[in-house]
């Protein structure tokens, strides 16, 4: 099974050689192996099925205490959430933006974005989730995320931060939703299509960041006018389309008994997500009068 996700394409749910114990039939419950509605998708070969050749139809297995669940991945992802929101905080309030502090703690940020990177990169590759290597990209990112809010909030519009936020919000519920209702169905074409169009848009945003930084300017002018604002949206459908997938991994792992170990690699994908979304909602909302404001004396 695999996913859109920066994480999950790499690793997620997927299984080549197998684990023990992944064969167990759906728990009590879920929903019967081989009348799932994405026959013709990526996810229809579920890692957690019965082998072919098995016997169907039998009993199924009882639930089992080591298998993940909802709760699993709703704790997980709010400690790994709670960390983000945490770091940011501080690193706001202990951080400051002001013009005397403003290229050491920019810095700072930047820093920190790398090295949540390398965290994430590192966890990617990684067999198995680290709980210890998640919160620590979460608590990076975090700080990451605290000192560039705060900077925009200081600079450009004190309430894009709080706009951001309820926007991201906004985009879970309503794909959260959306999917729990099927009005979004994740099959091949649908995951194909946000795949392509996913490394298309980060081809172009590193394209335009590259000729900001050798060119001078807002590079090819993809993050700002019209333009900008269409790139935005796009970055935002993207976002949703990538929460769908990221439910749909949830679903089958709780359905077809995932280890609970796998909540983490949940957490961590809908994480990346949610970060991906509000970077995407902050950069949409407008300037006022379209010029920078001066911080507080």
């Amino acid at each position: 099974m695999r996913s859109s996700n920066p994480v999950f394409s790499r690793r997620g749910f997927s299984r080549d050689n197998g684990h023990a114990g992944f064969n167990a039939a759906p728990q009590a419950g879920g929903p019967a192996v081989g009348t799932t509605p994405y026959a013709t998708n990526p996810y229809a070969t579920n890692p957690y099925a019965p082998q072919q050749g098995a016997q169907l139809g039998g009993p199924q297995a009882p639930a089992r205490p080591d298998v993940m669940t909802i709760d699993d991945v709703v704790s997980r992802t709010g400690m790994t959430l709670g960390t983000v929101v945490l770091t940011a905080v501080l690193s706001w309030v202990l951080l400051p933006v002001d013009p005397a502090n403003l290229g050491k703690s920019y810095g700072i940020a930047i820093g920190a974005a790398l090295v949540a990177l390398v965290l994430s990169l590192i966890q990617s590759f990684k067999r198995k989730p680290t709980p210890a290597l998640i919160l620590a990209y979460a608590a990076f990112e975090g700080v990451f995320l605290g000192v560039i809010s705060s900077a925009v909030s200081t600079y450009l519009s004190p309430g894009v931060v709080v706009q951001a936020v309820m926007g991201t919000m906004a985009v879970f519920a309503g794909v959260l939703f959306a999917y729990k209702m099927r009005w979004i169905r994740v099959t091949r074409r649908f995951y194909g299509f946000v795949m392509a169009a996913a490394m298309g848009f980060v081809l172009l945003m590193v394209a335009n960041m590259l000729f900001s930084v050798f060119g001078g300017g807002d590079g090819l002018g993809f993050r700002s006018g019209g333009l900008g604002i269409i790139f935005g949206i796009v970055g935002i459908i993207l976002g949703a389309c990538f929460l769908a997938l990221d439910f749909k991994q949830v679903e089958d792992g709780v359905a077809y008994g995932a280890p609970r170990e796998e909540s983490w690699l949940a957490a961590f994908g809908l994480t990346l997500t949610l970060v991906w979304i509000y970077l995407e909602m902050r950069g949409r909302f407008p300037t006022p009068h379209g010029t920078p404001r001066r911080p507080p004396a």
